[in-house]
């Protein structure tokens, strides 16, 4: 049985790929976060890896980048998953030699097929791998000494790693400081198109639809901003009966939306979104 293993901060996209893989006979493996990746990695030797791009200690590429460097595991398929699938994402997938970028929010059955696709393509070429050569390297007096040489690479690139990640942003955490401020109940970053990015406080199926409504509202907002030379749009305020929708502008590409269900606390989580969006600018 083929072993995959998914790597997503987001309880529920690991759990949403765990059903759909074990409904095709597939062992399923997952992690949290980048460190824990790498120790069932180098533990379980996965047949296939799902990555997300943005995770708390290290990002996708980062994690493709070792896995692509391992002694033993380099021909592993790394496939990428990212709420923006634009130039710069897919340069720097093909720069740490990812197998494919998926975007996502994806449909379960697209991703079985490309997960079934590569594994139908490793079992398609057992005798070109290089298990067959190990017992030689093995029983090979002059070989011996060479293993130990190439094994500390992965040791070598793992700090590495972890030294490059640590400037970076833990966006799941920004996401929960404003989803935790009385009175919130949603928030989600979207990309202009409407994907999810990322969603803290509130459900999946309720953040995608609300991020494919949202991209359509802003559309029109920023025409009417452009039509009155107003300049670039910052923030849509939405009044409702039960509560207030925000919509604040995070760079060129992303816009966070933050639903309220007490009107009330809008100028202070206003003011914490103001004070985060730095931050969330370099996230995305």
């Amino acid at each position: 049985m083929p072993k995959v293993l998914v790597v997503d901060d987001s309880l529920s996209v690991r759990k949403v790929v765990q059903r759909a893989l074990e409904s095709r006979r597939i062992e399923v493996l997952s992690a949290a976060s980048g460190t824990e990746a790498l120790e069932q990695i180098g533990r379980e030797a996965p047949d296939l890896i799902v990555c997300d791009v943005i995770m708390p200690d290290m990002d996708g590429y980062q994690i493709c980048d070792f896995v692509k460097k391992h002694p033993t595991l380099g021909h592993t398929p790394v496939l990428l998953i990212s709420g923006i699938v634009n130039g710069t994402v897919l340069e720097r997938a093909a720069k740490v030699r990812s197998d494919d970028v998926m975007r996502k929010p994806f449909a379960a059955e697209e991703l079985l097929q490309r997960i079934e696709s590569f594994l139908n393509a490793q079992s398609r070429t057992p005798s070109a791998s290089p298990l067959p050569a190990a017992p030689a390297t093995v029983t090979a007096p002059v070989e011996r000494p060479a293993a130990p040489v190439e094994r500390p690479a992965p040791v070598v690139d793992r700090p590495v790693v972890l030294e490059s990640a640590a400037p970076s942003v833990d966006l799941k955490a920004l996401l929960d400081g404003v989803a935790q401020l009385p009175g919130v109940s949603l928030t989600a970053l979207i990309d202009r198109e409407g994907a999810l990015m990322e969603v803290a406080g509130g459900l999946l199926p309720e953040a995608t639809l609300a991020g494919a409504l949202a991209a359509c509202l802003v559309d029109s907002t920023v025409g009417v901003g452009q039509a009155l030379a107003q300049g670039r749009l910052q923030s849509v305020i939405l009044e409702y009966d039960a509560g207030v929708v925000l919509l604040n502008g995070v760079g060129e590409g992303a816009m966070l939306a933050v639903v309220l269900g007490d009107p009330a606390v809008l100028g202070k989580v206003r003011y914490h979104v103001k004070k985060a969006l730095p931050d969330l600018v370099r996230a995305v």
